[in-house]
């Protein structure tokens, strides 16, 4: 409700009783009516809002980030995932997938969402399709790369796996998503200690990894172990 619209129906009842109340209110009202009104935050007051006091306010950076923000701010968002705020953490990692997942060109996106809703559906094959397609549009897309590397893993492809995920990291070398892939793939393999090595990578570039950090402690108590049984 707007302050003009409180306002008018305080007049029109004549309730008295009511009318100090509204009056108390209407600072409040108009106070909620501005900030709902507001008008979003453009990149660079984002950039901005990201590195200021306030938590709330780098939340809604980071947030306003994943809707406008460009590769560019890629550096910005990765130290924000060593914020303080768990939230503005879990706002920039998120922040930091939308932005990779936009091309920059209209039909590489309707491709890219189209592949991403063949793999939901658990058509791998046509995602990989999909996702060549794309390959084959916009090579520089490290996203394209990344999503064929994840629908080779799941159909238990590793070398072309591992192949694509090469090329996400010569195009994005901060793309912790695929050096967690490098690790889960070398784990299928039987290499512990060279999935550990990327698992670390991955933590190295986002902390909040929680279902990484875990797999690479018990990757390093297996490690330790077959160390003193060959001793």
């Amino acid at each position: 409700m707007s302050p003009l619209t409180a306002s008018g129906k305080s007049k029109r009842m004549q309730v008295r009783p009511a009318s100090a109340l509204l009056t108390a209110l209407l600072p409040l009202l108009f106070l909620a009516s501005a900030a709902d009104g507001a008008p979003a935050l453009n990149r660079t007051q984002a950039l901005q809002a990201l590195v200021q006091a306030e938590p709330p306010s780098r939340r809604q950076a980071a947030g306003r980030l994943g809707e406008v923000g460009v590769m560019a701010d890629t550096a910005a968002l990765l130290q924000a995932l060593r914020d303080t705020d768990a939230e503005t953490r879990a706002q920039a990692e998120d922040a930091l997938w939308q932005i990779w997942g936009r091309s920059g060109d209209v039909r590489v996106d309707r491709l890219y969402r189209g592949g991403v809703a063949q793999m939901k559906r658990g058509d791998l094959r046509r995602g990989i399709s999909t996702f060549s397609r794309i390959i084959a549009l916009k090579p520089a897309f490290a996203e394209g790369w990344n999503k064929r590397a994840t629908a080779y893993y799941l159909m238990g492809e590793y070398a072309k796996s591992l192949a694509d995920c090469d090329e996400v990291i010569k195009r994005n070398p901060y793309h912790f998503g695929a050096l967690s892939g490098y690790g889960m793939i070398y784990v299928q393999l039987g290499r512990p200690d060279r999935a550990l090595e990327y698992f670390e990578r991955a933590l190295d570039i986002n902390p909040n990894l929680d279902g990484v950090r875990n797999t690479a402690d018990a990757l390093r108590r297996l490690i330790l172990e077959r160390r003193r049984n060959t001793l």
